[in-house]
């Protein structure tokens, strides 16, 4: 039984294709307000796409999909949510300081996007938490990337977001920013933030993590405990189910998911 809260994700019956491939064969997905849900599978099960469809970048071609109980094709409050894209899809060499970066993330709050007192401290704010405020007049193509991740989810908390939406937020980055990444998200949780992460491999985000969704060939394989609720830890790389995942559930794997 359910004691978080009213859904702020639901997925129900969602297909979606990427060309004439289906990717999203049917996936039936909640998330409610307060958890912290990771989704997780291989390269190529749909995780990306299933996070891409919620936030419109990728139109279904049958199912539901409501935010904050709002159908998605409807739903225009967009400063509710906070959205980090894969930092390869995202980056590419964009002439602008940190700070105009973060700043646009922030325009949803704005009246005819003029930034004003708040906006600023908001976006300042957002800085302080991801440790890149020493960074603030810098141009983000002078930026490590795990320096160029904390810039882009500095942009998404510049919105004050209830949820965060964020594809493989720790792929590619470096130990340090990882733990500054794993801190900020529990602060955000703390907080009352609700939290749809891709992820590749757990890392430092596991003790956060409410529930694991694992996709497999666009389908839902398994949807409940992580491994750290389980009482064991599989060594990386290694297969662990929780022994009450339906039969045929698709393995948890605490290592790399490939």
């Amino acid at each position: 039984m359910d004691t978080k809260g009213e859904p702020v994700i639901s997925l129900r019956g969602v297909r979606a294709e990427l060309g004439s491939r289906p990717v999203l064969r049917g996936i039936d997905l909640t998330v409610h307000r307060g958890e912290v849900v990771a989704l997780l599978g291989a390269n190529g099960s749909g995780k990306s796409t299933a996070v891409r469809s919620v936030i419109g970048q990728v139109p279904v071609t049958d199912g539901r999909i409501e935010l904050f109980g709002t159908d998605r094709r409807r739903f225009r409050d967009w400063r509710r949510v906070g959205y980090v894209p894969q930092r390869t899809t995202a980056s590419g060499g964009v002439p602008a300081t940190v700070t105009e970066i973060v700043s646009s993330g922030r325009l949803s709050r704005t009246r005819f996007g003029i930034l004003r007192k708040a906006d600023h401290e908001a976006v300042r704010h957002a800085l302080e938490l991801v440790g890149m405020a020493d960074r603030a007049k810098d141009s983000v193509n002078a930026l490590s990337g795990g320096q160029h991740q904390r810039v882009l989810i500095a942009r998404a908390l510049a919105a004050e977001p209830e949820l965060l939406i964020m594809d493989e937020p720790m792929a590619g980055v470096d130990l340090a920013s990882q733990e500054v990444l794993a801190r900020t998200l529990r602060e955000q949780v703390a907080l009352g933030a609700t939290v749809l992460l891709v992820l590749h491999e757990l890392g430092p985000l596991e003790p956060l993590i409410d529930r694991a969704v694992v996709l497999r060939d666009g389908c839902v394989t398994h949807d409940g405990p992580p491994p750290h609720a389980v009482g064991q830890h599989a060594l990386p790389g290694h297969d662990h189910v929780h022994p009450h995942a339906p039969a045929g559930a698709e393995p948890i794997r605490t290592g790399l998911l490939s």
